[in-house]
């Protein structure tokens, strides 16, 4: 009989020729347990969703409820259910003036293509502004908005009319002109290793798009859901979207995503097409029971609070002549290194010794570090040394 990794080889489309290959039968917390009896402290929340954890309870019992009352009933938008209505409901509550239109998706792609249309069909314009070394999904759309020509040669043609500007360079806005729908940035430079804007970036955005009336899009994907701190990571910076995409941490393991816009402009779906935008299983009620309770774990638990401790605890115990920097908005942190030769044995190392972190697709020197908001002060400790551990073993070596 084939084993699961052979099968796996043998019958799942890679991505890769170098795979993990770890073999997990069960997850709780921040540890991942593998088939051979070894534990693994997930220090990157399975890039990015695992806010609470894995299998957090309230989010189990949440999808079990759910369970027991049904599943897929009908594609998005026709019936009412209880799951994606109260998950709206809550959202808005969290955001401001006038974002109170949530529309229900399975993944962040698929958020990000939503808000392109939506932003195209509201506005009547053609092109498209997004950022270098930006990440917003593989599917063509979200690909075209992405900025890292690597990723995109080989699926050319992609959308036209996209153009792109350097992130927190305000003097690129004189690209963002009347034919312009939309400009989607990354609130936070996720896959770029986690870029901050200056403090007086967006706000100058906003006034830039206001002023041609092209549509603002922040891109939520990784930042959202407390990863930084604040429930969005657009809050400190005094700005209003008019699109906001959210995925990954919303769903608490399950998948889902949402893009979020006013009433104003989401209505624009409903007519000239009529369903202007369609999905069969976005806002699947199990996924949007587990969203809803991930949600209600976050502000009940507080885990919001807790957010900048933990960030400053890995930064104070981070400290190694190999480390060259940390860059960090909250839980959200690339640990920079020399070269991705020194840093790729490093990871390889670390999860030798029982800890699962990665690079950025678009900064490889980067280690990647974004725990569940859950850790303990005890798992960041741990996590730390063992850090702190491959790169001695490793600088031995090298």
């Amino acid at each position: 009989m084939l084993s699961q990794r052979q099968l796996f080889l043998n019958h799942l489309g890679q991505t890769s020729d170098f795979p993990l290959m770890l073999e997990v039968e069960r997850a709780e917390g921040v540890y991942m347990h593998s088939t051979e009896g070894k534990r693994y402290l997930d220090l990157i929340s399975g890039i990015g969703v695992s806010n609470v954890g894995h299998r957090h309870p309230k989010v189990l019992h949440a999808i079990q409820e759910q369970l027991d009352r049904y599943l897929h009933l009908m594609v998005y938008g026709e019936f009412v259910q209880a799951p994606q209505v109260q998950l709206a409901e809550a959202l808005t509550q969290t955001l401001p003036d006038p974002l109170d239109a949530c529309y229900l998706v399975n993944s962040g792609s698929e958020a990000i293509e939503g808000a392109l249309k939506l932003a195209k069909r509201y506005t009547g314009r053609p092109n498209l502004v997004s950022c270098l070394n930006a990440y917003h999904g593989s599917s063509h759309g979200a690909l075209s908005v992405s900025g890292s020509e690597q990723f995109k040669q080989g699926y050319r043609p992609l959308l036209p009319g996209v153009s792109h500007i350097r992130f927190n360079h305000p003097e690129d806005f004189s690209q963002i002109d009347e034919q312009t729908a939309a400009v989607v940035v990354e609130t936070v430079q996720g896959e770029a290793g986690v870029r901050v804007a200056d403090g007086n970036y967006f706000q100058a955005l906003r006034d830039h798009c206001n002023a041609v009336g092209a549509l603002l899009i922040l891109d939520e994907i990784q930042a959202g859901f407390g990863r930084t701190g604040t429930f969005w990571a657009f809050e400190p910076y005094d700005v209003v979207p008019d699109i906001l995409v959210a995925a990954k941490g919303m769903g608490g393991g399950m998948p889902i995503g949402a893009f979020i816009a006013s009433q104003k402009i989401m209505q624009v779906l409903k007519a000239n097409p009529i369903l202007g935008h369609i999905t069969t299983f976005g806002g699947h009620p199990v996924s949007a029971a587990a969203s809803l309770a991930t949600l209600k774990v976050i502000q009940e638990e507080k885990l919001l609070e807790q957010v900048p401790v933990k960030a400053q605890q890995i930064t104070e115990h981070l400290q190694h002549p190999a480390i060259r920097s940390i860059r960090q908005r909250g839980l959200m942190m690339a640990v920079e290194f020399e070269s991705f030769n020194l840093l790729k044995p490093i990871i390889d190392r670390a999860i030798e010794l029982g800890v699962l972190t990665d690079w950025f697709l678009y900064c490889d020197n980067a280690m990647r570090v974004a725990p569940p908001l859950t850790i303990r002060e005890s798992e960041i400790d741990k996590a730390c040394a063992i850090i702190l551990q491959a790169i001695e073993d490793v600088m031995i070596h090298a």
